[in-house]
């Protein structure tokens, strides 16, 4: 048999609740009939409540604390994250004979030249990751340069995308290694939630995503049918400012976010399509996810006792708790995963490069993807699925942590950690230098935290803390040495009864 065509969608900001076949109201048949054909995982988790550092994770195998990135995510002028002698999903597929196409929102970082001629190094010592707004405006880029650092330099034959979100400059696309146009004005009109910065001539919100599945879709058809492709589709929607275009707005009924979901539904419709062009979707592994959990705290996105983006689970995008990172993820790849499946199972993003190295007969480089594993046989029932007390890490947008192994779920942070719950996310980071400045940090100072029994608390409601000691300390253990030394960020001079 042939390798398979490798096809994976991330979403931006789209919550565990807002596909219809979570129980959302909001219409995603492309996606629904995806999980319909496929698998449908109910306890998947980004490796981060927030975007940069759940995306170092999916193309790495890896969370990101183990690199530069301790907290928050960078802004669209940010040096390039991922080491350039790093395995990423890209190099290992390409190095398989597989053409590689990245298509969306890039948000990793890249090598931008100042006008200066320097370039940021994210790993020089003292590095500065975290830009405010007057040194990510782009005044200072010499946007003649291409970019160093980036898809094209990791793995992928092709990009076209965006730096950041779409609230971040520079407002413009990049094909491969370049701006498309120079942006060399300031934004014309700021939508929602968008910072200060440059733009190319033209820029349209609404074009963007359009854009997006227009270029995945054209790259596509020009692979030659005997070779095997890699296509990573990663829309902005529904990440704010939502600006579907005219023939999705209004379709959900539940306001501009929401159609933004529907506009990720299209996306993926567009994509199987031209993979029914080619014939192949029986030879096609299809993977929908998100970078994180969704916002609740901007009432102009939708009334979130209509719809809940991210289910009944505690929290949202940034939090500890599991509305911070617990995601939708489905699977399809017919005749080789088994049709209408539920699968119960923890998943971490960290897991799809080892699983989709695997369903392409292709062994990880040494040192390779060392948070995940290779689901691939528990997704298709030939396999054993990973053990109830495989130990999970999450991460929050203030750096703090918590492990969730099996029925425990510990939660080293007062409140949601640092994230949108607890406190005002305007508080945490000053000018965006990227240091926690409102709750108080968990060290030996504040030893104090969270613990949930999820296997009769999945809401988190009720903290053992105090009451399980024993557990507490088991698993404070257990991440110390996951996280191996306290340049991840975990103090490891905690003294903890049990």
């Amino acid at each position: 048999m042939s390798k398979p065509n490798i096809v994976v969608v991330l979403a931006d900001d789209m919550g565990w609740g807002d596909l219809g076949c979570y129980g959302s109201k909001i219409p995603t048949p492309h996606i629904d009939a995806l999980a319909a054909r496929g698998v449908r995982a109910t306890d998947a988790h980004a490796a981060s409540a927030v975007c940069t550092p759940s995306r170092y994770a999916l193309m790495t195998g890896r969370y990101a604390w183990r690199g530069p990135l301790k907290n928050f995510v960078l802004m669209g002028h940010g040096p390039a994250l991922i080491e350039p002698d790093r395995p990423t999903l890209a190099t290992v597929l390409r190095d398989a004979g597989y053409a590689t196409g990245a298509f969306g929102k890039w948000h990793l970082g890249l090598g931008w030249r100042h006008q200066d001629g320097t370039v940021r190094d994210a790993f020089a010592p003292g590095a500065r990751l975290h830009d405010d707004v007057e040194t990510d405006f782009g005044r200072d880029i010499d946007y003649t340069a291409a970019v160093t650092g980036g898809p094209t330099a990791l793995g992928f034959d092709r990009f076209f995308g965006i730096a950041g979100s779409l609230d971040m400059p520079p407002y413009t696309f990049i094909d491969q290694d370049r701006t498309l146009g120079i942006p060399d004005r300031e934004k014309e009109v700021y939508l929602t939630e968008q910072r200060p910065g440059l733009q190319v001539e033209g820029f349209r919100e609404d074009e963007i995503d359009v854009r997006f599945a227009a270029e995945a879709v054209a790259w596509i058809r020009t692979v030659p049918t005997n070779q095997p492709f890699l296509c990573y589709v990663a829309p902005s929607a529904p990440h704010r400012p939502n600006v579907p275009h005219e023939g999705l707005r209004g379709r959900s009924g539940l306001g501009d976010r929401a159609d933004g979901v529907c506009l990720v539904d299209d996306m993926v419709g567009q994509v199987v399509a031209a993979i029914d062009e080619r014939g192949q979707r029986d030879n096609t592994l299809v993977i929908v996810t998100s970078d994180n959990g969704a916002p609740l705290i901007f009432t102009d996105d939708g009334d979130v006792t209509v719809h809940k983006p991210n289910g009944d689970w505690r929290g949202q995008k940034g939090d500890l708790w599991d509305g911070g990172h617990r995601e939708p993820f489905v699977a399809a790849w017919p005749g080789h995963l088994p049709e209408g499946t539920v699968f119960d199972a923890p998943v971490c993003l960290t897991d799809v490069l080892p699983t989709a190295a695997a369903a392409a007969g292709v062994p990880l480089p040494g040192g390779a993807a060392e948070d995940g594993l290779d689901l691939l046989g528990a997704l298709a029932g030939t396999a054993e699925p990973p053990p109830a007390n495989r130990p999970i890490v999450h991460h929050s947008l203030g750096g703090r942590f918590a492990l969730r192994a099996g029925r425990w779920k510990a939660v080293f942070a007062p409140g949601s950690g640092g994230g949108f719950s607890e406190p005002s996310i305007s508080n945490l980071f000053a000018s965006g230098s990227g240091k926690a400045h409102a709750n108080p940090p968990w060290d030996a100072s504040h030893p104090d935290g969270q613990l949930y029994d999820v296997s009769v608390d999945p809401g988190e409601t009720m903290n053992l803390w105090d009451a399980s000691p024993n557990v507490v300390s088991s698993l404070y253990q257990q991440l110390r040495t996951i996280c191996r030394d306290e340049d991840s960020g975990l103090p490891f001079d905690v003294s903890l009864k049990g």
